[in-house]
């Protein structure tokens, strides 16, 4: 069972070691392309997509197709939507829709922009919502971008559709991070929802594992090997500086931030087997939090930051377990099938996701944790590593395809399905980054 656990819980080592590879790090800055970028297969959708228009932009042909096509693949990728073709239509932000046509194409929504210089060198992209149905606008905005950036201005616009017909805050201009192993190195990626312009925060020829977002998005932790054992470092992604806050004796792994940013959940060994620390975000004040027979690893804070959630093997088998971040008693959270791991909570406090076993196979499972009632979300056999959305409508782990390591994000519903890959590698350990301020 030991065995078990550690070759399969995401930080664990002792899978991972037979990995490792002598060499040197490169540090890369945020600049530096990345040699390639996720493409993303849809392999399900909702069952009621809201049907839903997207004029071309109006504006200089060029810039004005590239944000119209980021709009639409963002709606139409989210499996949330169902893309109206506008035909030849001519719209802006001004325009008066003609309610009856776009009723007759199939449209529940519309959306109509433009893009145009503002003569300092920067573009500003206008748009306005319709609800078709009810013949009146649902809202509209400005933003100033530029041609480097027209993409984000793309992902903001399409968050501002989703959450006017959805009610929910979109995802689109959000981050994603995630390592790729390749041919002798491994490469920290940070890349759009959509997977494209992907850029290497690090490059090296040791194992990268375990990355975790900061709660404002600046920062990531994550275990390196660069120094022939497991060291967690803190990497601002602006500037490229890292700060190796935990190189205790042993081993140090699975970092996780609080939600306040202040503090980080860790594994160290250095007291001897694998146990629950607290540090503060430059790796002062380490705090013991709780002291087991078994092994304790893979923490993850609540929301509100009073609880912790971690694996522990404590009860003879691989199991999800809870303690006050202040310290105290543990209790066990998952009883249904021998092996759970890798918990993480929900944006809203309500749901937990984590890898269970069943049949052999390691899956993708939630939990309502007010009902305690399991469903299963994944029919793949080697999920790990599942993180949220930060919006809670998607979870995103990696499995195997083909032998192959690739990311997948499923719906909390299960209906929603998409598989994200590169080419000429494999993917592991996807994170999930906050909403950005």
């Amino acid at each position: 069972m030991l065995r078990s656990l550690l070759e399969h819980l995401a930080p664990a080592l002792s899978r991972r070691l037979s990995l490792f590879a002598a060499g040197t790090l490169l540090v890369a800055q945020m600049a530096a392309p990345a040699h390639a970028e996720l493409t993303i297969e849809i392999t399900g959708a909702g069952a009621n997509r809201i049907p839903v228009a997207i004029a071309d932009f109006s504006g200089e042909a060029g810039v004005a197709r590239a944000l119209t096509t980021v709009v639409r693949g963002d709606l139409e990728r989210s499996g949330m939507f169902r893309l109206v073709d506008p035909g030849a239509a001519r719209l802006d932000e001004n325009s008066a829709p003609a309610w009856g046509d776009w009723r007759s194409k199939g449209a529940d929504a519309l959306a109509a922009g433009s893009i145009a210089s503002t003569g300092d060198g920067r573009l500003e992209a206008r748009f306005r919502v319709h609800d078709i149905n009810r013949q009146s606008a649902l809202g509209g905005a400005a933003y100033v971008t530029s041609t480097p950036t027209l993409r984000l201005a793309g992902h903001r616009i399409a968050d501002f559709i989703y959450e006017k017909l959805t009610g929910e805050p979109g995802v689109f201009s959000t981050k994603i991070a995630y390592v790729v192993k390749g041919a002798g190195r491994y490469e920290l990626h940070v890349a759009d929802a959509d997977g494209q312009n992907a850029q290497a925060a690090l490059i090296s020829r040791e194992p990268i594992i375990s990355p975790a977002w900061s709660p404002d998005g600046t920062r990531l932790a994550y275990v390196s090997f660069e120094n022939k054992k497991p060291v967690i470092f803190v990497h601002s992604l602006a500037s490229g500086r890292r700060v190796a806050v935990a190189n205790f004796r042993g081993s140090n792994s699975a970092p996780a931030w609080s939600p306040d940013g202040r503090r980080l959940a860790v594994v160290l060994t250095k007291d001897g087997g694998s146990q629950l620390f607290l540090i503060n975000a430059d790796g002062s004040g380490v705090q013991r939090l709780a002291t087991s027979s078994g092994i304790d690893t893979e923490p993850c804070f609540s929301p509100d930051g009073a609880s912790i959630y971690f694996t522990s093997d404590r009860g003879g088998s691989a199991q999800i377990y809870r303690i006050p971040a202040a310290g105290g008693s543990a209790e066990r959270v998952s009883f249904e099938g021998s092996y759970n791991v890798s918990p993480r909570v929900s944006p809203d406090g309500r749901s937990l996701a984590f890898i269970s076993r069943r049949d052999g196979a390691f899956r993708l499972a939630l939990m309502d944790l007010a009902s305690r009632q399991v469903q299963l979300l994944s029919d793949s056999q080697k999920d790990e590593s599942p993180s949220f959305a930060p919006n809670g409508r998607m979870i995103l782990i990696a499995t195997e395809v083909g032998g192959r390591g690739v990311l997948s994000a499923v719906s909390t519903d299960g209906r929603i399905r998409q598989r994200l890959s590169i080419p000429a590698g494999n993917v592991r350990e996807p994170a999930w980054g906050p909403f950005l301020k």
